[in-house]
C-alpha cells in the first residue's frame, strides 16, 4: 500500500503550484476547471511517483492555521541528504519563508528543519 497523494485547499492555487515546482522539482499537470462549481485543481507529481492535488473553488473558509493544533500538521519532504537539507533551509530563509525550527538533529534522530510555507502551511525538510 502505499499514499496516492495528498490534498490541499489554497487561496492561489497558481502560487502554491510554483512553490512545489520551484522548491521541490514537482512537475506540474495543465490543471483541471469544473465550469459548473468553480472547482480548480493541478497535480503535482514528485520524483519519487508521490502526487500533491492542490485545489480552489469560490467561497472557501480561510481560518488561522496555528502550529500547535489537531489536524495535519505537515508536509515532510527527504531530500537524500544533510547537506540538502541545509542548502534548500538557507534558499527557503533567503527567499523571506520563516524557518521554525533546524536544521537539527531531533530526540528522535531526524535530522530536519521546518518552514512555514506558503498560506502558513507546515512544511518539513529532512534527510
Amino acid at each position: 500500500m502505499k499514499v496516492e497523494h495528498i490534498a490541499i485547499y489554497v487561496n492561489d492555487l497558481d502560487k502554491a503550484k510554483d512553490f512545489f515546482v520551484k522548491y521541490f522539482g514537482g512537475v506540474s499537470n495543465e490543471g483541471y476547471y469544473n465550469s459548473n462549481t468553480g472547482f480548480r485543481s493541478y497535480f503535482i507529481s514528485l520524483e519519487d511517483g508521490a502526487r500533491i492535488e492542490l485545489m480552489n473553488k469560490p467561497e472557501m473558509e480561510d481560518v488561522a492555521k496555528m502550529v500547535n493544533r489537531t489536524g495535519y500538521a505537515h508536509i515532510a519532504f527527504s531530500v537524500g541528504s544533510v547537506e540538502e537539507v541545509n542548502r534548500l533551509t538557507s534558499r527557503f530563509r533567503e527567499d523571506g519563508f520563516e524557518v521554525l525550527s533546524g536544521p537539527r538533529t531531533t530526540g528522535d534522530g531526524y535530522y530536519e528543519s521546518c518552514i512555514v510555507g506558503f498560506e502558513g502551511n507546515l512544511i518539513e525538510i529532512t534527510v
